[in-house]
């Protein structure tokens, strides 16, 4: 058995308990880790890697107030050595871009195998960067990327949620006009026709969520 200190120190954040209780059990089960801290928020998470500098953060994408991505970049920009990797359920293209942009050295789904939850710490402990063959598919089937401006998500959450393109323009305070031109962008960039489509396209790849 290694000496405490020389175990990674990792910290676990999801919104749930059962699986911050089955991270940790199986995390300890190696005598090269060990769990020194568990947050159910972004922001308890951010508080306590100010506490602990953990070695490695498993961070959970949709968290209750601050999201995992929130999270992640807040602890970059004033830790810009952490290492963070996301375990989530979300498996959108643009889920897994956000999170690697944020700074996240690794993004796993939590259907992934014991032992490779295990490879993937280790791996970004040495300084690697790890995306498993699963996910690297899911991006490479949207190369050359072409993201959304920030006004074409925000509109695209209003579509989603059944507004017209008058109404969409009247909660964003801009002309029917430029909603449609906004609109015309959305479906060239999905490559889709018509708003469910976009829709449908959007939920699928992580680029907007129903709450």
């Amino acid at each position: 058995m290694m000496a405490n200190q020389e175990k990674i120190r990792i910290m676990c954040v999801d919104d749930h308990a059962i699986v911050r209780e089955g991270l940790s059990a199986i995390i300890s089960a190696q005598p090269d880790l060990t769990v020194i801290a568990e947050a159910g928020s972004g922001e308890e998470a951010i508080e306590l890697y100010r506490q602990h500098r953990p070695d490695i953060v498993l961070m959970d994408l949709r968290l209750k107030g601050a999201s995992g991505l929130d999270a992640t970049i807040a602890i970059r920009r004033e830790f810009p050595r952490a290492r963070i990797i996301m375990l989530t359920t979300y498996d959108g293209d643009e889920d897994i871009y956000r999170a690697l942009d944020a700074g996240a050295q690794g993004y796993l789904l939590k259907d992934t195998l014991r032992k490779e939850l295990i490879e993937v710490i280790r791996a970004v402990h040495a300084g690697q960067r790890r995306v498993p063959p699963a996910v690297a598919a899911k991006l490479a089937e949207h190369l050359p990327r072409m993201p959304l401006s920030a006004r074409e998500i925000e509109i695209l959450k209003l579509v989603a949620q059944g507004l017209r393109n008058k109404e969409v323009g009247g909660m964003l305070g801009i002309a029917e006009d430029t909603v449609k031109v906004h609109v015309k962008n959305i479906f060239d960039k999905l490559n889709v026709n018509d708003r469910t489509q976009a829709v449908t396209v959007a939920l699928q790849r992580g680029i907007i969520h129903l709450n």
